[in-house]
């Protein structure tokens, strides 16, 4: 169980991070434009789907599919941060989630991943060959088995840290699972952001065709 001191310090931790993914720019031209409403609408959708489905050991360490990668290249950081928060309180709303679990869910489970999955972007983008295969590879299917791993050892890192489990506990029931949920975390990644730039790229916020089509 955690503290009201640990629950509050996370969701005050969550409110910062909630202004700050705020941009007037970007809010002002998501209520223009009903399709990109709608994307944000159906990832949050998609995001309560897959983080539904679920199996775990240890209470708080569910594993699941992210898909926080695909949808940050799809929507941008600022605007999947908006679905994370639509699923959780979808998911919350029909008790899905445990009331104090909901700040970690928040922050380990979708705030972290969907930053360091555009920092991976960034970085991508700028050092690396603007490709349509690099684009996928490494942006979409390597990123976003990194990201899966990483959430994983987050969680793992936490709970140590508040003395709610001991090692020992969690890396045999939750840290050694990281080898079998990355290759699922990025195929199903990788195999919809190939779908979308295929079919839709126009939909997708990072993927700019003069870069990764003409080069």
């Amino acid at each position: 169980m955690l503290s009201l001191q640990v629950q509050g310090l996370l969701w005050a931790v969550v409110a910062i991070a909630s202004l700050l993914s705020f941009d007037k720019a970007t809010y002002k031209a998501l209520y223009s434009t009903p399709v990109r409403q709608t994307g944000v609408l159906a990832c949050a959708l998609v995001f309560a789907i897959l983080w539904r489905i679920k199996a775990g050991i240890l209470t708080g360490l569910d594993l699941h599919i992210l898909g926080v990668t695909a949808a940050t290249l799809i929507l941008g950081w600022r605007l999947t941060i908006l679905s994370s928060l639509l699923a959780t309180a979808l998911l919350a709303g029909f008790g899905q989630i445990e009331p104090e679990l909901l700040p970690v869910q928040i922050l380990i489970g979708a705030f972290i991943p969907i930053v360091l999955s555009y920092l991976a972007f960034i970085v991508s983008y700028h050092y690396l060959p603007r490709h349509f295969f690099v684009y996928i590879f490494v942006c979409a299917f390597i990123t976003a088995g990194f990201i899966a791993c990483i959430k994983i050892a987050l969680g793992a890192l936490f709970y140590l840290s508040i003395g709610q489990y001991n090692w020992q506990e969690l890396a045999d029931n939750y840290v050694y699972l990281s080898a079998i949920i990355w290759f699922p975390e990025a195929m199903l990644n990788g195999m919809a952001i190939t779908i979308m730039i295929t079919y839709r790229p126009h939909w997708v916020k990072t993927f700019y065709d003069k870069d990764y089509l003409d080069s």
